[in-house]
């Protein structure tokens, strides 16, 4: 299956996705060449993900592709800005944490149950880790899709070694059966994975393709520096409306997946704000 293509998609879009593919996952379809801008407006993207190492090497596989007509003045700046990519274990998450402090003593709970089980499935628990570090960064952020490649790149490499029967216990104990299944419909809307390679995907999610292209596009507007709330010579805590009003609907996109973890999650950064007022 491959990646969908849609009509609402841009050009820019369209080859940031066709890039990770092959990046990530080898994948191989024809780049549209584009001026330097949308070049440009593209490594923004692919900074706001955080995903450069998956990006450059796309670019490598695409070095003989006639879209490929990058200006020598941005093939300059990804080699300043090249960096190794970890090894696949290295990107597990070593620890993890709910943001609901009822659900994330479960976690921990079932994490260390786990570890001192006499059939520890280290491979299910990892994925676990990956599942719970993406949601709580899409709460906050909006897709992760440096994570999600990961678990991927994890459910290829690794999945036939994965008790899938514990993980989705685990799942439904901390109330993620829906927002693990969003991101593997991320998988496959996007990066063209088939449902079987997904054992936790039990139907096709058409909101997942459209909250990931929602999500890049947001944060290649964000600004590198922001502030949330901010005290003035009064006394009084001014707040960054735009960014408090940007975050709530953000959150708000996943409430329908995890509506507990998701309100805890929010709630926890909007104190979090508060204490870091500046003096």
């Amino acid at each position: 299956m491959q990646p969908i293509e849609s009509s609402g998609m841009d050009i820019i879009q369209r080859n940031f996705f066709r890039i990770l593919c092959s990046g990530a996952f080898g994948t191989q379809s024809s780049l549209e060449p584009m001026s330097a801008f949308k070049w440009r407006r593209l490594i923004q993207m692919v900074e706001a993900q955080q995903v450069m190492p998956i990006f450059t090497n796309g670019i490598a596989r695409h070095s003989m592709d006639e879209g490929l007509n990058l200006p020598e003045s941005i093939i300059t700046d990804i080699k300043a800005k090249q960096e190794e990519r970890k090894t696949l274990t290295a990107r597990i998450p070593k620890t993890v944490r709910l943001s609901n402090s009822l659900l994330n003593r479960r976690l921990k709970s079932l994490i260390y149950n786990e570890l001192h089980s006499i059939d520890t499935s280290i491979e299910a628990l990892d994925l676990l880790k990956l599942i719970v570090s993406n949601s709580e960064t899409m709460f906050t952020r909006g897709m992760n899709l440096g994570g999600i490649i990961t678990m991927g790149e994890y459910l290829r490499t690794r999945g036939n070694k994965v008790d899938f029967v514990k993980l989705e216990n685990w799942l439904n104990t901390l109330q993620l059966s829906a927002m693990a299944e969003l991101q593997g419909n991320v998988l496959i809307s996007v990066f063209g994975f088939e449902e079987d390679e997904i054992p936790f995907v039990t139907k096709t999610d058409p909101n997942a393709y459209r909250l990931t292209l929602r999500s890049i596009s947001d944060l290649a507007r964000d600004t590198a520096h922001e502030w949330h709330f901010k005290q003035n010579a009064a006394g009084f805590v001014q707040n960054n409306n735009t960014v408090l009003q940007r975050n709530v609907r953000r959150s708000l996109r996943y409430v329908r997946y995890a509506p507990i973890e998701t309100t805890s999650n929010f709630v926890r950064n909007f104190v979090r704000s508060l204490s870091e007022i500046e003096e």
